[in-house]
């Protein structure tokens, strides 16, 4: 039987959000993100102090581009005032596409070939970047020659697995997982190693056999349990422990160490990496800070925070210091790389804010993921699970209770995003099936080939759907094995789920493809409350000559999308800006 936990060194105790002055006023104060500037101070003011603990998440381009930054510039500075932990991303030196991740996908898919050596080189290279980057940036020359020996081991260790999976020729999930795992270890070992080097005491600490197996009493353990949200609890509280046993401090005297932890945290159900997805470091970061009752949660990127369009494109876009997590939420989906729903869900329901900050800017306050008024009324922010007013108004009474210095004010969008590499999917039907029959039979089909649909809009006999595909293409012919079907002359399907749905989908009418379209979303907690915002974003873009393919409003009124052609992204991102967002009436 394994040896039960270790004790709880230290229980952190969280400030409720019910012991703030009058909570639902400070929900008033903060209802409309888009006004900036007077609210930085009243969000800072907000924020519960609680335990103490700052969760620090620093994603793999920070830690490979900025590693000097971080340990000095941030870790060292936030320890002057709260405990600082951070968790880690693996590394990448110059771009996401050629990061430790990248690289190790890739030599797990050398290794299914059987008789190639191909993926040891991708390891040599993984070893001899990491290698390099600790002699250039930790001047210790005993610290360089123990994270060498680190490197060699987790690096040897990789090849050994690679090499099994290479005689089954299989790569599975769980060893998929393992696989991926030492890029985190990689790169929390080098940040462990760095931290030291410039004096300040850290603790490596690895989670990924965080979720033991079941014991031999028969009682069930967390990676036996469906993931919901009690296992999430769960996994949060042995996180927390764990973190809390290895970084106690030795002596009185001494200092307590930084835990530096890894992205990975074990392997569940399904592997990680197909249940969570390349996000789910930020997801154990989420988890870190539940665990400890963290005071926030930070996600350093290489941006100022979240901004009311794309900078790179919109020159004028403005930093917004401020979003609800529907706002955040909404973005996520729509194309703009802030935070995964449901990471964020988990940190939210425990009433921690989240901020979005730059690691090439620290002393900038970046932008706040803030519950918003409702959240804030809400002191026990319990999920319900149904709503006894089936019949529900809509009114207009919090209006009447904004303060004056924000209701004299224009109110704006939140943001304005857009997501690439769409597709259109029409269905015509045939009509022999009756209407409720037709949707439900088109549901099935794309629940069968686990395809989400961004947007649709359906009539008795018509559906039209917009969804993210990397791989249709448009070609001059159609290959052979293309179902000669209306429109498919044009598009070849390389996605292997997208094309079996299209298959079956036939038998229920005729299939045509647009490719090559991308989605323009306007977002804003406010769009509800906007007598005609729809129509003015709708009517910039028609006076521009954009054409719109599709149009779809959220049920949760806080987002107006619309399909376009692809080339015309980035003009429609300016000039909806210019007008919605810059010169507003």
């Amino acid at each position: 039987m394994p040896s039960s936990p270790p004790p709880l060194v230290y229980t952190p105790k969280l400030v409720p959000w019910g012991a703030l002055a009058a909570p639902h006023k400070l929900a008033q104060k903060i209802q409309n993100t888009a006004d900036i500037a007077p609210l930085a101070g009243v969000l800072d003011a907000a924020i519960p102090r609680g335990s103490g603990w700052i969760v620090q998440k620093f994603g793999g381009t920070s830690v490979g581009k900025f590693p000097r930054t971080i340990a000095r510039d941030i870790v060292s500075a936030g320890l002057h005032n709260n405990r600082i932990a951070i968790v880690c991303s693996a590394r990448s030196t110059q771009t996401k596409s050629e990061g430790t991740t990248n690289r190790l996908l890739r030599a797990a898919r050398e290794a299914e070939s059987r008789g190639s050596a191909t993926f040891v080189p991708i390891i040599d290279a993984i070893r001899d970047d990491h290698k390099a980057c600790a002699k250039a940036t930790i001047e210790n020359a005993d610290i360089v020659a123990d994270l060498s020996a680190r490197i060699d081991e987790e690096c040897d260790n990789l090849v050994k697995i690679l090499t099994s999976a290479q005689h089954l020729e299989e790569v599975s999930a769980r060893v998929e997982d393992k696989i991926l795992s030492r890029g985190e270890k990689l790169s929390c070992l080098y940040m462990t190693a760095l931290l030291n080097d410039n004096d300040v005491p850290a603790a490596f600490i690895d989670l990924a056999n965080i979720l033991r197996p079941q014991s031999a009493n028969g009682n069930s353990s967390h990676h036996q349990a469906p993931l919901d949200e009690a296992f999430y609890k769960s996994l949060a509280h042995t996180m927390a422990e764990e973190i809390l046993r290895s970084t106690a401090p030795s002596s009185p005297e001494a200092r307590p160490k930084v835990p530096v932890i890894t992205g990975y945290f074990g392997a569940i159900p399904g592997g990680l990496l197909n249940a969570v997805g390349r996000g789910y470091t930020d997801l154990c970061a989420a988890l870190v800070a539940v665990g400890l009752e963290a005071s926030e949660l930070q996600i350093w990127k290489e941006v100022d925070g979240i901004f009311t369009a794309d900078p790179r494109k919109v020159p004028t876009a403005r930093l917004l210091p401020s979003v609800t997590p529907a706002e955040a939420a909404e973005l996520t989906f729509y194309g703009s790389e802030v935070i995964h729903p449901f990471t964020m869900e988990q940190v939210i329901r425990a009433r921690i804010p989240i901020r979005i900050k730059n690691v090439m800017n620290p002393r900038n306050a970046g932008t706040i993921i803030f519950p918003d008024a409702q959240s804030l009324a809400d002191a026990s922010f319990e999920p319900t699970t149904s709503d006894p007013r089936i019949f529900r108004t809509r009114s207009t009474a919090h209006l009447a209770t904004l303060p004056a210095m924000l209701a004299q004010r224009p109110k704006r969008p939140t943001a304005i995003t857009v997501k690439h590499d769409i597709i259109i999917l029409n269905v015509h039907s045939n009509k022999r099936t009756r209407a409720h029959g037709f949707l439900m039979n088109i549901y099935f089909v794309l629940d069968k080939w686990h395809l989400s649909v961004d947007l649709i809009a359906s009539s008795e006999v018509h559906v039209s759907m917009a969804l993210h595909s990397e791989h249709a293409n448009l070609i001059s012919s159609p290959p052979q094995s293309t179902p000669a079907a209306s429109g498919w002359e044009e598009v070849n399907i390389a996605n292997e789920d997208l094309y079996g749905a299209v298959s079956e989908l036939q038998q229920f009418g005729t299939i045509d493809i647009v490719s090559n379209m991308a989605i323009v979303s306007l977002v804003g907690k406010q769009l509800k409350n906007m007598v005609g915002i729809s129509g003015k974003f709708l009517s910039t873009l028609g006076a521009n000559n954009i054409n719109i393919e599709m149009i779809s409003q959220g049920a949760s009124e806080i987002n107006v999308s619309c399909v376009i052609d692809a080339r015309d992204a980035d003009r429609a991102l300016n000039v909806v800006h210019t007008n919605l967002f810059t010169f507003l009436d």
